[in-house]
């Protein structure tokens, strides 16, 4: 399951509640640079509005009546309105534009953080290209909604309702077009957008759907060439763009049909205005300026109807984005400091599991059941099983990225449930399956674990990882650089430094997640021994897959299908666990082979 879905209010009504909701969330710091705008954008109006006035004045009283110097006097003055129009309308953008990128940077910040805080229960629910089209995309829509709304929409009302007036004020006759065309614009324009909102819902999945693709595409493109399967995945994710390209046609061909419609309701209101009025001036009951005034306000309010219904169509796609992005803001973490957390804890790193489980939600069976074991300070505990056994879940567990489902996992005493995150996650250095390191240079990866290590701290981490050879010959040694998850250096060479990383901590509990399956014996076995001298007096967890390399260890337990059936040492095992038995045999024969 995907957080694509909004829930119960995501669509129509609710998502326009959610967007009403997060603007008021976020907007708040910028109530008084929004309160600017709407002052400049109704200063700008009514300069606006008084153009097509003076200019019917002009007309009448400078031209008709060949008075020069009126005609002189009244452009001047038309002149000085423009300007003063313009640097209005100017400022109203400037301020406009602050507070929608304002308001941009803040959601982001917020999601940012919010998803930092998951757990990977979450994580997992929304999918990671999901989120990252929620951070970006989403945030891109209601940003550009605040945008336009400070620059086309509230200006439209003042515009508007002031055209009406100034409109009747020039002729109440003619102005009974208003009744027929406004109308008529806002039915036809409703109707367009109407039928595009579930178009721009389907695009935002399409797009997530597109990520997805290309995100794993890309992080699996040695896979994807050593199979040979471009010509499948080029099919693949020429579907999936082919989708969301056939979803966007269709709310472009919809939109396309905007500005035929304005254009067709504007210029008959137009030829109606002219007809009308041509006979009434030849009557003589309406002068050539106000004819000309008339249809400068009724273009004014017909453009001001149309950026208001324009902004009906942002509105929707801003909808459907605000209710992905609350969605996010709304979903709380599963592993979170409980109140009055315990924030000191002693140094002995005593690590005891009691009947821990875990179960995802929904699932008919448990991932790790019914498992108990205590490690203490100086002791190595080594896990081992068959591939689905529940190794990982365990260290996991262990770590808080999940929250056991069953029983107890107990630091010292204290069940982690109980302690402050960050002090639990200073006590702990993680090794994962899948070593991660981020872009920058060795050093900035290794100071993840600690920011105020020294360069001497670095390399004692890289020497017992023995890493300190491969980071000397690079270019830069420890400003050597590093690409985006390690992708310029060997899977060897990214364990040993994630096993660094972890060293520079200085923890009292070591979690390696099959830290050492890409290194081969020789280096396996360095790595270990420099190990067990450097963390002699830390609690050590190892998840391993080779017993050759964990037959040492002082327990070791073994899972099977998510059940503990065996605890104990080597020798132990070999002698009364059939599951240890059976791996012993299996990799002997392998071995032997």
């Amino acid at each position: 399951m995907t957080g694509d879905d909004t829930g119960g209010e995501g669509t129509g009504d609710g998502e326009l509640r959610q967007l009403g909701r997060l603007l008021a969330m976020h907007l708040a710091p910028y109530r008084r640079i929004l309160v600017a705008v709407t002052v400049l954008q109704l200063l700008q109006s009514i300069a606006l509005l008084y153009l097509p006035t003076l200019n019917a004045s002009l007309i009448d009283r400078g031209v008709a009546a060949n008075d020069p110097a009126y005609i002189r006097r009244v452009g001047a003055l038309m002149l000085v309105v423009t300007l003063a129009q313009v640097t209005l309308a100017v400022a109203a953008v400037y301020f406009g534009a602050k507070a929608a990128m304002g308001f941009g940077r803040d959601v982001r910040r917020s999601l940012f953080h919010q998803v930092t805080g998951f757990s990977s229960r979450e994580v997992t629910h929304f999918g990671s290209p999901s989120l990252i089209t929620r951070i970006t995309n989403d945030v891109q829509q209601v940003q550009m909604l605040v945008l336009m709304t400070c620059t086309l929409l509230l200006a439209a009302p003042f515009t508007m309702i002031g055209g009406v007036v100034l409109a009747l004020r020039e002729d109440v006759g003619l102005s009974a077009l208003l009744l027929v065309s406004v109308p008529v614009l806002v039915v036809a324009v409703g109707l367009v957008v109407a039928r595009m909102m579930p178009h721009f819902r389907d695009m935002q999945d399409r797009l997530d759907t597109v990520n997805r693709v290309l995100r794993e595409q890309i992080m699996g493109i040695r896979v994807v060439r050593a199979f040979v399967r471009e010509p499948d995945e080029i099919e693949r994710f020429g579907r999936a763009n082919d989708d969301l390209t056939d979803t966007s046609l269709r709310a472009g061909r919809l939109m396309a049909l905007f500005f035929p419609i304005v254009l067709l309701v504007l210029n008959g209101s137009s030829v109606a205005a002219i007809w009308i009025g041509a006979s009434r001036i030849e009557a003589g009951d309406l002068q050539v300026g106000q004819l000309v005034a008339f249809l400068t306000y009724l273009v004014q309010i017909l453009m001001s109807v149309m950026m208001a219904t324009f902004m009906m169509v942002m509105i929707p796609r801003a909808g459907v984005s605000a209710a992905r992005i609350i969605e996010v803001l709304h979903t709380p973490s599963t592993v979170v400091s409980a109140p009055g957390a315990v924030r000191e804890l002693g140094r002995r790193g005593q690590l005891e599991l009691r009947h821990a489980g875990f179960r995802y939600p929904g699932a008919a069976e448990p991932v790790l059941a019914d498992v108990s074991f205590t490690a203490a300070a100086g002791q190595t505990t080594a896990v081992i099983g068959s591939t689905g056994a529940g190794k990982t879940t365990l260290v996991s567990l262990v770590a808080r990225l999940f929250d056991v489902t069953a029983g107890a996992v107990r630091i010292d005493g204290v069940d982690i449930r109980e302690l402050d995150l960050e002090l639990l996650w200073s006590r702990i250095g993680l090794v994962p399956q899948k070593p991660y390191l981020f872009s920058g240079t060795v050093a900035s990866n290794l100071r993840h674990a600690d920011p105020e290590a020294t360069d001497d701290e670095l390399w004692t981490a890289l020497g017992v990882a023995q890493a300190e050879a491969f980071v000397s010959a690079m270019p830069g040694g420890l400003d050597a650089r590093i690409a985006q998850g390690g992708a310029n250096v060997s899977g060897g060479q990214r364990q040993r430094l994630a096993i660094a990383r972890a060293l520079v901590r200085r923890p009292e509990i070591f979690l390696f997640d099959d830290s050492f399956s890409a290194l081969d014996q020789a280096t396996d076995a360095r790595v270990r021994a420099a190990l067990d001298e450097h963390t002699a007096g830390a609690t050590v967890v190892i998840v391993g897959q080779r017993v050759s390399s964990i037959r040492d260890a002082d327990q070791i337990l073994v899972l099977e299908d998510g059940v503990q059936v065996g605890l104990g040492t080597h020798a132990a095992l070999l002698a009364g666990c059939p599951t240890y038995q059976e791996i012993v045999e299996s990799q002997h024969e392998e071995g032997a082979a």
